[in-house]
Order: C-alpha cells, then sequence, then structure tokens
C-alpha cells in the first residue's frame, strides 16, 4: 500500500484533492465575462466534452450508437466525476465527523469541502446546504419540519406555523415530490391548499395570482423549470407576492439548475432543493439550501447520530444547522462526485451551457413542428423553457413510441413523468418526452426528430 492516490484514468489529471481534470474542462472556452453576451458552446466543444463521456459510445440495440435523450431523468457523469470517488474511496474514505484517526480526518475535510463548493455553485454559505438523498428528500424534510412546528404552540419564528384555514400554495406544474408532502401538510394542518393553473401553452397563468395569494397564505411552492413542459417559472414573481404577505417560498430546482445558472440568493426564495444526478453527479445525494434564518427554525425531521449536542435518557438537544438535518452516515463518496460535476460545470460556464440548450432546444422544436401528428406540451418556442421537450402522439401510446425509438439507440423517457397533474391539465395520460444535455448533438436532435417522424407510420396510426 502507499500513500498516493491511484493513477486517474486515460486523460484526466488531478488538480486538488480529490477534483479531477477532464478533456471537456480542459479545452473549452472560459465562461464569458459578467454581463456580456452568453456565446454558446461550440459544436467542436461539444465533441471534446462527449469524450468525456464514454458511455455515449456505447452501441446499444443492433450495434446501434447511443443517442441518449434522458437527461431530465438523470443525467450523464463525466469520467473526472468517477474518478474522483475511486480517488477519495482508494485514498480517504472514512467515517465524517467521527473519530480522531488520520482517515476520519481526510473524510470529513473532503466531505465540508464539498459542501463549500456546493453552496459556491449557488451563490449561498456553507452552513444554508444540508446534504439530503436528493430534491425529494429536501421537499419532504421541509414540509415534515413545518407539520411538527404546526403541532406544537405557536412560536414567533421566522417559518410559519400553519393552523387550520391556512393556506398552501401550489401550482398545477409540479412534479410529485413538490406536490404530495404538501397535500399530506395540509391534511395534518387543516390548511386549505390552492394552485395555480396551467394554461394551453404549459406555462403558469399568473393572472390570478392576487387572489390566489391571500394573507392567510404561509407557503408558496413552486418548480423552477417543469419537468414535462420546460416552462420556466417566474420566480421574481411568486417570491414579490409571497414576501407581500409574509409567506414562505419553498424552489424546487431539479430541472433548472443543470441548465441554467442558478443563484439561491439572488432570486430570493427561502428554501430550495436540487439533485445530484440531474447535474452530472452521482445518484443518493442532493441538497436542500435554507436562508440561515430559516434553518435555524426548522426542527429536525430524521434523528440519531451525529445531530445531537447532548443526549440523556430523556430529552435530546441537537446541532445547529446544517448538522441538525444530517443525521446518520451520510453519501461522503457521493457529495465528493458532487462537488466534481459543479467544478466542471462551472468550468464549462452556466451561462454558455444555457445558451448551447436553448440552440439545440430551437433546433428540436422546429423540426417536431413540421411532424404531422405530434403535439408539444408545453412552450413551442425556446423562450424561457429548457429543453425537456415532451410530445402527444397522435394515436400511438407512449410506451409504443419509446420502444420503437430505443430499437434505434435512442433513449427517451415515457409516462406521466411524476407529474400526472401536468399531464391531466394539457388533456393527455402520458408523453414521449426527450431531453437535452451539455454533451447532445445536432446529429442526434435530427436524429430523434426523424424517428419520431416514423412513429405513427409504424404503428399505423398515420393517414
Amino acid at each position: 500500500m502507499t500513500d498516493s492516490s491511484p493513477a486517474p484514468e486515460e486523460g484526466a489529471s488531478c488538480v486538488t484533492s480529490f477534483t479531477w481534470e477532464c478533456r471537456g474542462m480542459t479545452d473549452s472556452s472560459p465562461a464569458s465575462e459578467e454581463d456580456a453576451p452568453a456565446e454558446p458552446i461550440t459544436a467542436r466543444e461539444v465533441d471534446r466534452i462527449r469524450r468525456d463521456f464514454p458511455i455515449l459510445e456505447r452501441r446499444v440495440r443492433s450495434g446501434r450508437r447511443l443517442v441518449y435523450l434522458d437527461t431530465a431523468a438523470t443525467a450523464q457523469r463525466p469520467v473526472c466525476v468517477s474518478a474522483a470517488m475511486t480517488s477519495f474511496s482508494s485514498a480517504s474514505y472514512g467515517a465524517v465527523h467521527r473519530g480522531a484517526h488520520r482517515l476520519a480526518e481526510e473524510a470529513t475535510d473532503a466531505f465540508e469541502e464539498a459542501r463549500t463548493r456546493v453552496a459556491r455553485f449557488f451563490g449561498v454559505a456553507g452552513d444554508e446546504i444540508v446534504f439530503t438523498s436528493g430534491t425529494t428528500a429536501a421537499l419532504n424534510l421541509v414540509a415534515f419540519a413545518l407539520a411538527e412546528i404546526a403541532a406544537g404552540p405557536a412560536t414567533g419564528s421566522a417559518v410559519p406555523v400553519i393552523r387550520p384555514g391556512d393556506r398552501i400554495l401550489l401550482t398545477e406544474a409540479e412534479h410529485h415530490a413538490n406536490l404530495v408532502p404538501w397535500q399530506r401538510l395540509a391534511r395534518r394542518t387543516g390548511a386549505d391548499l390552492a394552485w395555480i393553473r396551467l394554461g394551453p401553452d404549459g406555462r403558469l397563468g399568473l393572472d390570478d395570482l392576487d387572489t390566489l395569494v391571500t394573507p392567510r397564505t404561509r407557503v408558496i411552492a413552486f418548480t423552477h423549470a417543469s419537468n414535462v413542459t420546460g416552462a420556466i417559472t417566474d420566480v421574481a414573481r411568486l417570491v414579490a407576492a409571497a414576501r407581500a404577505v409574509g409567506a414562505m417560498t419553498v424552489l424546487d430546482a431539479a430541472q433548472s439548475a443543470p441548465h441554467l445558472p442558478v443563484d439561491f440568493r439572488a432570486l430570493g426564495v427561502d428554501v430550495a432543493a436540487v439533485s445530484a444526478h440531474k447535474m452530472l453527479g452521482p445518484t443518493g445525494i442532493g441538497a436542500l439550501y435554507g436562508r440561515a434564518e430559516i434553518l435555524d427554525a426548522l426542527p429536525p425531521v430524521a434523528t440519531g447520530g451525529s445531530m445531537v449536542e447532548i443526549v440523556t435518557m430523556t430529552e435530546a438537544t441537537f446541532q445547529p444547522p446544517p448538522a441538525r438535518f444530517e443525521a446518520g452516515t451520510q453519501a461522503v463518496t457521493e457529495a465528493v462526485g458532487w462537488a466534481a460535476a459543479l467544478d466542471y460545470l462551472s468550468h464549462l460556464g452556466m451561462d454558455r451551457v444555457a445558451a448551447r440548450e436553448a440552440t439545440l432546444t430551437a433546433r428540436l422544436l422546429a423540426g417536431v413542428a413540421g411532424l404531422d401528428g405530434v403535439r408539444v406540451l408545453g412552450p413551442d418556442r425556446a423562450v424561457a423553457r429548457t429543453g425537456a421537450v415532451a410530445v402527444e402522439i397522435a394515436g400511438v401510446h407512449p410506451h409504443d413510441a419509446g420502444q420503437y425509438l430505443d430499437d434505434l439507440g435512442i433513449a427517451v423517457r415515457v409516462g406521466h413523468h411524476c407529474a400526472q397533474p401536468v399531464h391531466r391539465a394539457l388533456g393527455v395520460t402520458a408523453s414521449t418526452r426527450a431531453s437535452l444535455g451539455v454533451y447532445t448533438t445536432e446529429a442526434e436532435v435530427d436524429a430523434f426528430v426523424e424517428a419520431l417522424g416514423e412513429v405513427r407510420a409504424y404503428f399505423g396510426a398515420a393517414r
């Protein structure tokens, strides 16, 4: 055994502790100057970036090269993420915030360094980032903490005490993870559950906002970008409406953070949730952002080791945030990998990532517009939307369409995408969704559009 980390994979080089450099990081242009128009990542840069994702070279059905258009579900990982995780696991793996031995110290340092890098990516302080298993866990944490507060005596804290007759306002665009927890909170507290409806174009109808937001509104929870329609929410307008009545804002940023520059403090939201696996990182880790005074006022939901101060046989006191919310063994290796993924995205420049994906989204929408019997669910122009494009194919079930595309090597998502109310509002039960990433090429977009144009004829649905 030696003290050094294992040699990196070919094409990757260690630049700092558990931070690995990929071809895309080395060769791409730096992010554009602040306030200057973002130049999209070029096709040549994408060719280099793709070499950081060996899985994209896979041959799948009948030897066809994989066309991966399911990034909204799970993004592929660059080799520097896997290498950082392997390096940490091979050299410094240990339990964090426990023990005084060398590995425990190094593991703790790596874990907290990862927290700092995640916080920096989102423009917030390290103690405002709570590691969770993902967006779902983060949103549930907030809802269940508010339920515990509601069950106790009234307080004058920075978070709302929800009572019968109070209002929780959602939107019809929500993923189930930002809907079901609030349904349960409303039932437990006797609060009124209301929601902002979707228009036929897949965007939120905010004309009734002044009516929906009442003096008794305590929480406004909303997605930053829909995982079905791709529509980007007017965050500023909802935050202003919440502040006018003293309501807490809860942002689901799972679909925006991988594709847009996201600064939680600049957005002005009180809490927000994200997942690493949608941001080129590993599964099993994500984060809850909360303004310091908000986190300080929330009680823990899960209890156990590491998050306590003093424990007797009858009572316990708890650590300040973020430790208060991180009971038990943490996903340390995954935190290291996520930090590497965010470094990768930061080097590319999120403004340039967004510009690149907007160009591809416009190409995809234009292609689909020319297909008979195919309807885009959501905005049909690449303005204030992401590259998640779900479609209804007349006469063809999404699962059949997905199998046809898979036979051609094209991976897409089919079903209701954990967003049944969105589909119901748009008059369908399910859809076929293609979603773009930083590694997507023009040729892949064109291949999808061409294959999509063949689906109805294949199943005998075309006239």
